[in-house]
């Protein structure tokens, strides 16, 4: 699955409500998947609508995987970006020889769109996509997790799944690289909410 959009100026505006919300709610980092939102967004950012300090990730839903496409959206103004979740090596390598920002790396992937577990290959995709952060999203299904009318306890289940699945990357990233290193805790280029 790739290449999601949203569709006519309504549903732009909805979704740019609910960034909103959440921005008053004090959440400073979003996921972003269509050019045209994130062409508004960054508008709104540098029109200072959109607190400064506000993230904007492009995600795999976006459906690029190669450097061309990633410096397309870095041209535009992410501060990260998810290539789909079955690229490989080299191709990894050619999006870091062309773009500055972080990637977010698929190590983990929920069934519906594959399944993979790349946790052994955490510390070649380190070498050649660094900087990078690994993401971590087990489950049957993107619409499972990301339901906002799930129970409480199941993203505190889900929360704690990927805990655990971090530290048996962290393991094996300290087994297998141990010249690699590994963020510590709250790195520069992570926002976290504003409380209060």
């Amino acid at each position: 699955m790739q290449g999601f959009r949203l569709r006519g100026s309504d549903n732009i505006s909805y979704h740019i409500a609910d960034i909103m919300r959440n921005i008053e709610a004090g959440v400073r980092g979003f996921l972003v998947y269509d050019e045209g939102v994130l062409f508004i967004l960054n508008k709104m950012r540098a029109e200072g609508v959109i607190p400064a300090e506000t993230i904007f990730k492009f995600s795999v839903f976006g459906g690029y995987c190669s450097a061309a496409g990633a410096k397309v959206v870095e041209s535009m103004g992410v501060n990260s970006f998810n290539p789909l979740s079955d690229v490989s090596l080299p191709i990894l390598s050619s999006i870091r020889k062309t773009v500055d920002i972080p990637l977010d790396v698929y190590v983990i992937i929920v069934d519906a769109f594959g399944g993979m577990y790349r946790a052994y290959e955490a510390p070649e995709i380190a070498r050649v996509a660094a900087p990078v952060y690994f993401k971590i999203e087990p489950g049957t299904s993107e619409g499972d997790i990301y339901k906002p009318w799930a129970f409480e306890s199941f993203h505190r289940d889900l929360v704690r799944e990927k805990v655990k699945m971090a530290q048996v990357i962290q393991e094996l990233m300290g087994r297998h690289a141990p010249q690699l290193k590994t963020s510590g805790k709250g790195p520069a280029d992570l926002i976290l909410p504003v409380v209060g």
